[in-house]
């Protein structure tokens, strides 16, 4: 496990792309493991920057979203398929028939959800999973409480969730059950890069890192990965050393 810490919340972004790019340059077919919300827009941002600068393509890469919300169409703005629409796939070369994102509208979610995974094998696996941390150690839509094993499947989303997450929806609160990834299938990725930015982050990133490994705090479960590293801003990291 590897801690890299940054001065700024720009800085750690910023990092974080530059790495994406850079795998993206050394195989340029890899299967990113793609991940929303406000810590990633800067990530998105840089990305498309330095695409229109010439400095990196997605023209032979494939991707894999890790959630969902259940019940909004992909043509709604709140939606995670619009969302990365908007703020990469429109913007970049990547050719959307190899974007995947679940479908929150499956007639079938269990069924949509094994052929999800059957879709990521089928691409050979994610390459580089990129991860946020929610404010209760969640990582993609796993809430505390899930198995370590667990594969995409439908969720319930916690109250702190929807709280957090209400700002999308003009105060609103947004839906409460999403389609995502289950660890077990993000513990498959080949290299895992957790970004976390803000001192609303610090406490679990804390957990994390130095607490027990325990259901409590899903994100512990990236312990068991020979290859993660964790991008922090000086907000987020201020209590972990390394």
């Amino acid at each position: 496990m590897r801690i890299n810490h940054f001065p700024t919340t720009v800085a750690a972004a910023h990092a974080v792309a530059d790495r994406i790019a850079e795998r993206l340059k050394a195989k340029p077919n890899l299967v990113l493991g793609l991940a929303t919300g406000v810590t990633m827009e800067p990530v998105y941002e840089r990305l498309v920057a330095r695409h229109r600068a010439g400095e990196v393509s997605f023209a032979g890469a494939s991707s894999f979203n890790l959630d969902e919300y259940v019940g909004l169409p992909p043509s709604d703005p709140r939606s995670y398929r619009a969302t990365m629409d908007s703020q990469l796939f429109d913007l970049v070369d990547i050719d959307k028939t190899r974007t995947f994102v679940p479908d929150g509208l499956a007639a079938d979610p269990a069924a949509f959800a094994r052929r999800y995974e059957a879709m990521i094998r089928e691409a050979g696996g994610i390459d580089l999973q990129l991860l946020g941390i929610g404010r209760n150690g969640h990582i993609g839509f796993n809430e505390p409480g899930a198995d370590f094993a667990a594969r995409t499947r439908v969720v319930d989303l916690e109250a702190s969730t929807l709280e957090a997450n209400s700002a999308f929806f003009g105060g609103a609160t947004p839906p409460t059950q999403a389609m995502t990834m289950g660890i077990g299938t993000i513990l498959d990725s080949r290299e895992i890069i957790v970004l976390a930015t803000g001192a609303v982050k610090r406490d679990a990133v804390r957990a994390a890192l130095t607490g027990p490994i325990t259901l409590d705090c899903p994100a512990t479960a990236l312990r068991n990965h020979p290859n993660v590293g964790w991008w922090l801003d000086a907000e987020s990291g201020a209590d972990v050393v390394g």
